[in-house]
C-alpha cells in the first residue's frame, strides 16, 4: 500500500517556475514506477512525466519536454516535478501516481494503482 500527497500548486504567470512535490508512504516505495498525470476542467486526464523505479530512465509528454523534470529521492520517498516557463494550457490539477510494473513504463493512467488527490497549478496569462 502506498499514500501518496502532492503539494506545490498555485497561482502563477505564464513564463514562471513552480515545483510540485509528492511525498509518499510504505516500505515499498523505491519499487514503484512514477509519474504525474494532470487533469484540465472539462477534460481527461492525461500523462504528463514517468520516472522509473530505478531512477534512471524518464519519459514526458510531448507538450512538456525541454520544460518539466521529474526526478525521485527514493531516501526521502520524494517526487518532484519541476516544471519551467509556464503557459495557460499548463492549467490543471496535478496527481502523482504509483505503478507497480517491473518492466518499462506506463504512460496510460488506468495502469498506475495509487493516487494522491491533486494539486492545483493555475498559470495566468
Amino acid at each position: 500500500q502506498v499514500q501518496l500527497v502532492e503539494s506545490g500548486g498555485g497561482l502563477v504567470q505564464a513564463g514562471d517556475s513552480l515545483r510540485l512535490s509528492c511525498a509518499a508512504s510504505g516500505r515499498t516505495f523505491s519499487t514503484y514506477n512514477m509519474g504525474w498525470f494532470r487533469q484540465a476542467p472539462g477534460k481527461d486526464r492525461e500523462f504528463v512525466a514517468v520516472i522509473r523505479w530505478t531512477g534512471n530512465l524518464t519519459y514526458y509528454t510531448t507538450s512538456v519536454k525541454g520544460r518539466f523534470t521529474i526526478s525521485r529521492d527514493n531516501l526521502k520517498n520524494m517526487i518532484y516535478l519541476q516544471m519551467n516557463s509556464l503557459k495557460p494550457e499548463d492549467t490543471a490539477d496535478y496527481f502523482c501516481a504509483a505503478d507497480l510494473r517491473r518492466v518499462g513504463f506506463s504512460l496510460e493512467y488506468t495502469d498506475y494503482e495509487y493516487w494522491g488527490r491533486g494539486t492545483q497549478v493555475t498559470v495566468a496569462s
